[in-house]
């Protein structure tokens, strides 16, 4: 795994996920100096997830950055949009578990927050776990590479 130090991370969210994204960027930034790129929202002004979420999920799947994270209201529709991407395997996280899980199974290198759901004491948990969790392989690869069909 790479340590959370050196992580390149894309991060985007809509208005509803702005105020958890910011919380977010300000967390992993005291935490460690990440290099971190914010492809928006860049307001609470009502706007349309997709604006975002295809510019990040560009990013990660042309390599530019090793994980991203993904916010909006529910996670869904952000999370929908991101999987639209060959090389992207967004994992909608409601709790810690999950996100360990969606790390260590699925090997997902985008992490997507429900920010209407969970609180920022989760969003940082689940965060943690996500970048500290390495993918376990074996018969789970073979599994990641039948998504591609």
């Amino acid at each position: 795994m790479i340590p959370l130090n050196k992580l390149k991370i894309a991060i985007c969210s809509d208005h509803a996920g702005y105020e958890l994204k910011q919380e977010v960027i300000d967390y992993l930034r005291a935490k460690n100096p990440v290099e971190l790129k914010d492809f928006g929202a860049y307001s609470a002004e009502s706007s349309d997830y997709p604006d975002f979420a295809h510019p990040m999920a560009f990013a990660v799947e042309n390599n530019k950055f090793d994980f991203g994270i993904s916010i909006c209201g529910s996670g869904n529709g952000i999370s929908m949009t991101v999987n639209k991407h060959a090389g992207i395997r967004a994992a909608l996280c409601w709790t810690v578990e999950i996100a360990r899980l969606a790390r260590l199974h699925n090997n997902a290198n985008v992490l997507s927050l429900p920010a209407r759901f969970i609180s920022e004491k989760e969003a940082f948990e689940m965060i943690d776990m996500f970048f500290s969790t390495d993918f376990e392989g074996g018969r789970h690869q073979r599994r990641i590479d039948k998504i591609l069909c």
